[in-house]
């Protein structure tokens, strides 16, 4: 009988009742516990973080017939003689709240649910939340033993607000207090986990917290969530075996693919892990598909990118960083490179001790498919994006590169100018460049705005799936795109004019570069195309 795949079910106790397959992270769990007590872990959605709760919330109660064959199965067994009371905190349950009374309520709403549980002698007469949950606490510890304080999410009821930063900052000032309840509580807390995406609210709030210890970047616990290579393997051979069998491949080629897909993901610049969720997913579906935009691209991301200025996409490409650079001490102050590292999208590609620096890099195949969607629709706000770009591919198949034309104008003309001058030159600080330093500075410019129009038709072909190769490398130069198809190969080369009055020279110098390329490409149709952007007028002429 085939295991079930758990997809979508964070609840351990389900898991292991209904036989579901269940990738062992006891051991990791369990070194935890035994070396430390206040532990905080910053991952992105989908990751298995919640189902790390509901374990260690197993683990504590002692509840081991659930553990049969785990590598904890032993320790759980005897806590199971003294097992912990244990309170669960999912911060993503709270819902929608329109004021600080709200949230105090529903908050309150959670902590009575806890009180009937374990049938405390505690009455809700007053209306401070932190006052309640430090009784709930101490009352625990008096009645049973220590307790456990599992939260989950901690941070959701701040992003969800991410674009009204006063009522984020509210939200965090009232969280600060309430889980400034934890430091006071100490000598009546036996172990506390803290789980979100962002480690940016958590300087703040956890402030008082001064021995949480942060493992989200720590090498020993770097595949506490996520599944290793090894992991993969010994867990899903009968998916991997059947899936070959299929689609009458070797197995090593399916594993390559597998892992080109869906691994990549590393927290300490070692460590390479799978997202499980895209993993479970595949396996269910036997189709390399990108299911991780759907199911992990947090609202508050595209919040984020609406009121922050975001690079060309290119630019977060092995890009350097300081090894703190997630910690920022509140939201609005950080960086969109520490919000794609969190919530995924951007990936430790290397770390570097000696200059304290890290370099970043996107995380798979699906992550790298999955930001033309965030740029197109939840940055640029074009929701229809992906009809536009199959009317591109329909145009050039045929060799239409005039509709070609108009129908990235279309979009051009769509796109807010605010979204795209996210590289705006602050005319204040240029006032203060000596002629040399401007010199170069309008230089840098001019490159990035001709990138920019190039990068945004890349992620219309990208959505597509079209097979193209950005800048080929060939003895007479490099195109800015090739797109190969049966019977022709279309070369399109990208200029800026920075006036009207430019765009006829930027036309021949493109026609000239073009020129210099033909003589790689002579064994087909070849059908050339200069793309110059007017940057007056924010269109495209050929």
């Amino acid at each position: 009988m085939t295991t079930v795949l758990p997809i979508g079910e964070q609840n351990f106790t389900e898991l292991r009742k209904n036989n579901w397959l269940y990738v062992d992270k006891t051991k990791q769990i369990l070194k935890m516990i035994e070396n430390g007590k206040y532990y905080f872990l910053s991952r992105p959605r989908r990751f298995g973080k919640s189902l790390t709760v509901s374990t260690l919330e197993a683990m504590f109660k002692g509840e081991y017939k659930l553990f049969k064959g785990l590598y904890s199965e032993e320790w759980v067994k005897k806590q199971s003689k003294n097992p912990n009371p244990v309170i669960k905190l999912d911060m993503s349950g709270l819902g929608y709240y329109t004021n600080i009374k709200e949230l105090n309520k529903s908050l309150i709403d959670y902590l009575e649910e806890i009180i009937n549980d374990y049938n405390l002698n505690i009455q809700i007469k007053e209306k401070n939340v932190g006052r309640i949950f430090a009784k709930i606490i101490k009352e625990l510890d008096k009645k049973l033993d220590q307790v456990v304080v599992l939260i989950d999410e901690y941070d959701k009821p701040i992003t969800d607000n991410i674009d009204n930063f006063k009522k984020a900052n509210e939200t965090r000032e009232f969280l600060r207090s309430f889980y400034t309840i934890l430091k006071d509580s100490s000598e009546y807390l036996r172990f506390v986990f803290i789980t979100g995406i962002t480690k940016f609210s958590k300087v703040g709030i956890f402030s008082g917290l001064n021995n949480l210890d942060d493992i989200s970047m720590n090498e020993e616990y770097a595949d506490i969530v996520g599944y290793t290579q090894k992991e993969l393997e010994n867990n899903f051979s009968e998916w991997i075996e059947k899936i070959a069998q299929k689609k009458e491949i070797d197995k090593q080629e399916i594993l390559d693919k597998i892992k080109k897909y869906y691994d990549g993901f590393s927290f300490d610049g070692i460590t390479k892990v799978y997202n499980p969720f895209s993993v479970l997913k595949f396996f269910r579906e036997s189709k390399f598909r990108n299911y991780w935009y759907d199911s992990s691209t947090p609202s508050f991301l595209a919040k984020y990118f609406r009121e922050h200025k975001i690079q060309d996409s290119d630019e977060y490409r092995h890009i350097k960083v300081k090894s703190n650079f997630t910690n920022a001490s509140e939201i609005e102050h950080a960086s969109p490179e520490s919000f794609l590292f969190q919530t995924g999208y951007l990936t430790i590609e290397k770390w570097d001790d000696e200059k304290d620096e890290i370099t970043l890099d996107y995380t798979n195949e699906e992550v790298k498919e999955s930001l033309p969607n965030l740029y197109l629709y939840n940055i640029y706000n074009i929701t229809d994006y992906l009809k536009l770009a199959y009317e591109i591919l329909d145009s050039l198949k045929i060799g239409d590169m005039i509709n070609v034309m108009l129908i990235f104008n279309s979009i051009l003309a769509r796109i807010p100018y605010d979204d795209y001058s996210n590289d705006i030159i602050n005319k204040k600080s240029i006032e203060l460049l000596n002629e040399e330093q401007r010199k170069i500075f309008e230089n840098l410019m001019y490159s990035k705005k001709e990138k920019w129009y190039r990068s945004l038709f890349i992620m219309l072909l990208s959505v597509v799936k079209v097979q193209f190769y950005p800048e080929v490398h060939t003895n007479t130069g490099r195109p800015d795109i090739v797109i190969p198809f049966d019977d022709k190969i279309i070369i399109i080369e990208f200029k800026l004019a920075q006036t009207s009055n430019d765009v006829v020279t930027k036309k021949k110098e493109g026609e000239e570069q073009i020129k210099k390329y033909l003589s790689a490409y002579i064994d087909k149709k070849i059908i050339t195309a200069v793309f110059v952007a007017d940057d007056e007028k924010r269109q495209i002429i050929i």
